[in-house]
Formats: C-alpha cells, sequence, structure tokens
C-alpha cells in the first residue's frame, strides 16, 4: 500500500502469515491474518484508515482477518449518537451501577490493575488464547505506549478497580481493544456496562464511532455485541447495518 493510497507521506508494508492456524472461533476451520510490518508501525491518520478498513490493533501487531477459506470475521462498530440508553435493560444496568466512576489513566503497568487481568483471565478466559496469564503478557498484550491509547477505567467510590477497556482514540472513534473486570461485580454486567460508558464518553467527544473488534455470526463469544443496535460491521467493501439475520 503506497503513501498516496493512505494520503500521508509514511509507507507501510502489509505481510501474511506463511501457514494458516487453527481458528480460535469457529471448530475445524484454518485462519491467516494480513499484518503490518511491525518494523514500520502506522501513522495516527493511517491507523485511523486501517481501522475503517477492518484492521484491529493487538498489542504493537495491526492484523485483518485473511482466511483462506472464510470470511466470517466481519470488524464492528457502535453508532454512538445512535445507541438507545433508554432501553429497559441498559437503563436497569446503568441506574444499578449509578456510583461508578469513570476515568482515562495512561497504560502504565499496575500491580493493582494485573492481579484484576489475572483474575480474569483465571475465571472467565481458561479456554482462551490468553490463558494462562502472565505480567509478560499482560504489558506485550495491552501496555502499548502510544500517545493515542488509554486505560478507561470504572471504579466504586472508594477507588476499587471494576472493570478497564484498553482504547485507542481514533480519528472518528473510539478502539475498544480488549476489556478485563472483576468477576466480583459480575452482578454489575461489567463488560457490558463498559462498552455503555464509553459509548457515553465518544459522544461527549463528537466522535461517531466504537470499534468493538470482530463479530462472527456462528460464534457464541461475539454475540453479545448484536446488543449494542444500531452495530455496523464492515463486509470486506463497505459498512452496512447487522441486521438480527446477520
Amino acid at each position: 500500500m503506497s503513501n498516496d493510497d493512505m494520503s500521508t507521506q509514511q509507507q507501510i508494508r502489509l505481510l501474511t502469515l506463511a501457514e494458516p492456524h487453527d481458528c480460535s472461533y469457529l471448530p475445524n476451520l484454518k485462519a491467516n491474518s494480513i499484518f503490518l510490518d511491525s518494523q514500520q508501525p502506522p501513522s495516527w491518520k493511517q491507523y485511523s484508515e486501517l481501522s475503517r478498513m477492518g484492521f484491529r490493533r493487538s498489542g504493537s501487531h495491526y492484523y485483518r482477518p485473511n482466511c483462506p477459506s472464510c470470511n466470517a470475521c466481519m470488524s464492528s462498530r457502535i453508532i454512538a449518537n445512535e445507541l438507545n440508553f433508554k432501553s429497559k435493560s441498559f437503563k436497569r444496568l446503568i441506574q444499578k451501577a449509578g456510583n461508578l466512576v469513570a476515568a482515562l489513566e495512561k497504560p502504565i503497568f499496575s500491580s493493582s490493575h494485573y492481579d484484576i487481568y489475572e483474575k480474569y483471565i483465571q475465571i472467565r478466559h481458561k479456554d482462551g488464547d490468553m490463558y494462562p496469564p502472565s505480567i509478560e503478557q499482560y504489558r506485550s498484550f495491552l501496555l502499548q505506549q502510544t500517545e493515542i491509547s488509554f486505560l478507561f477505567t470504572l471504579r466504586t467510590e472508594s477507588g476499587q478497580l471494576v472493570s478497564c477497556t484498553v482504547i485507542d482514540v481514533l480519528d472518528d472513534g473510539l478502539s475498544a481493544i480488549y476489556t478485563y473486570f472483576d468477576p466480583d461485580f459480575s452482578h454489575l454486567s461489567p463488560g457490558t456496562l463498559a462498552i455503555l460508558m464509553l459509548t457515553q464518553y465518544a459522544i461527549e467527544r463528537e466522535l461517531p464511532y466504537v470499534y468493538l473488534g470482530y463479530w462472527i455470526k456462528n460464534s457464541q463469544k461475539m454475540s453479545y455485541k448484536q446488543r449494542f443496535k444500531p452495530l455496523e460491521v464492515f463486509n470486506g467493501e463497505f459498512w452496512q447495518p447487522l441486521t438480527d439475520e446477520g
């Protein structure tokens, strides 16, 4: 992809893995990705444009699925100012968590944050790629030091960490990289609450979208994203509304 393609002075290189690997979301399928050369990270404008083309960031890697026999992974985003915060379930959840305090924090290592992350992975995601958790993995995955990366936190009035969403601020929205939370607060649905509060923050900053990562129709792990309507998905060429039929 040339500098003319990206309307910037910086060139980037797109690569792909030599061999597909087992898919983490759909059984009996192979997965692969297109990713940026890590020696040539994108500028902020390039990253924003790449996000509109279905790319995501994970640690220092910027990638988009490029699977040999499947196109089920579709990048998704909430249209922030159209989200219905007054739906019964969302309104009840926001009221129940009314005393929580939202804030932005710098992406630096904190033992209190890591303790919650470790607890979250061990209890909620023993079958995932991030198990078993480690400090090195946590740092490389979630604590990239960039000017546009932050930790969006929800805490109790006493300062106890409830949830943390690692975010990137793009030119048209917020990209939610990953959310972890204290399982002891599961009664507050902290994952859903974090997305609601993050969407409210995007509205306050006059940013139209919250990018949620990939939606996969036949993956139970991804089904929660359908709750945040209107949701758009990228079909490889353009963004379109996600319908009830998928």
